[in-house]
């Protein structure tokens, strides 16, 4: 059993963003250690940026405890926490989130984010440090362990689709015209012909604009 001295040490260190560890020897308590990975330089940007693009609610799903997850969260300003969980708890709570929000997005690494990037409506594994099974289970890789590739390929598939549409449009508003030109015989096949090739390169040139995003 732990003190109330030792207890007032493990949640000192837990709400300040540790993982207390303490170490025994022959049932006894011998030492406290407060362990604690540092925080992504490019978190607090990425975060940002994120909801600059719509994304406004951001929850963290974690394992570890509740006063680690706690400071976390206020550091770079998340909406919701839910610590201590194991696999089947984070499935649980995508399942949730789908209901609540809809669209769930889960960004994970490991072999227990695996379920949760499987229910999600889009998995996102971070290639750089992620285990095969979570590699293997999401929809999109980021090869490289940069938060800050996970707004940019938002982004960027927002301006993909956004693209697509654009070219579908120029493409059947070209037809629609040249066949009512040609119902009404006030056009030839060969200017339909070059009309529709037009079109085609005009699609390929907007789709190429893709290129310039960084």
């Amino acid at each position: 059993l732990c003190s109330p001295e030792l207890e007032n040490i493990l949640l000192r260190l837990e709400s300040g963003g540790k993982t207390a560890v303490a170490l025994a020897k022959d049932k006894a308590i011998v030492g406290v250690m407060g362990i604690t990975d540092p925080l992504r330089s490019d978190s607090k940007d990425a975060v940002a940026r994120l909801r600059l693009l719509g994304v406004d609610h951001i929850v963290l799903l974690t394992g570890d405890n509740h006063g680690t997850a706690k400071a976390l969260a206020q550091e770079v300003s998340l909406n919701e926490i839910q610590a201590e969980l194991l696999p089947e708890q984070k499935l649980s709570l995508i399942n949730s989130l789908k209901q609540q929000h809809g669209i769930v997005a889960m960004v994970g690494d490991g072999v227990n984010d695996a379920p949760a990037l499987a229910a999600a409506d889009i998995g996102i594994a971070m290639g750089g440090a992620g285990s095969d099974t979570a590699l293997e289970t999401a929809d999109v890789v980021l090869m490289k362990d940069d938060l800050s590739k996970l707004p940019y390929a938002i982004e960027l598939g927002k301006k993909t689709a956004l693209t697509i549409k654009q070219n579908i449009a120029i493409a059947l508003t070209t037809k629609a015209i040249f066949l009512v030109l040609g119902v009404f015989g006030l056009t030839s096949l060969w200017l339909a012909i070059l009309a529709d090739d037009g079109a085609t390169l005009v699609v390929i040139l907007n789709s190429l604009r893709l290129l310039r995003s960084k």
